[in-house]
């Protein structure tokens, strides 16, 4: 069992693309896939799909390039970090997105700060 779901999912994506694997399995939670849509939004995964009480996430690569060079989670269970609208452009200074849960939802930073709010800074990917 793991006790923080979010940094598993950061930690198998970023060990799928170490090992340059096609696609990754993990278990399915409603949190996850909303965090995998906003990827697959943004560009950074190719597909995420859902069979069962697992979620298949297909990896996007440039070439043999992946498309995310880093993944990182910023909030964690033992320290919350959240963010105003204002302070949103700061997460990333422009080299990627910050994944953002906020009460309209779980969303990219530039979907935020265009809808004027903040949140738990979930993670950083570049």
């Amino acid at each position: 069992m793991v006790n923080d779901s979010l940094s598993d999912l950061v930690a198998r994506v970023k060990n799928g693309y170490r090992a340059n694997l096609v696609e990754i399995t993990l278990p399915w939670s409603r949190v996850r896939q909303a965090v995998l849509e906003v990827l697959k939004k943004s560009g950074y995964v190719e597909d995420v799909t859902r069979q069962d009480t697992e979620l298949t996430v297909k990896l996007k690569y440039h070439g043999q390039e992946p498309a995310i060079v880093d993944i990182r989670r910023v909030s964690k269970p033992g320290v919350r970090i959240y963010t105003g609208a204002r302070e949103l452009s700061k997460i990333t200074r422009g080299l990627g997105i910050g994944v953002i849960s906020t009460p309209q939802g779980i969303m990219s930073h530039r979907e935020a700060k265009k809808l004027n709010v903040g949140g738990e800074v979930i993670c950083k990917v570049w």
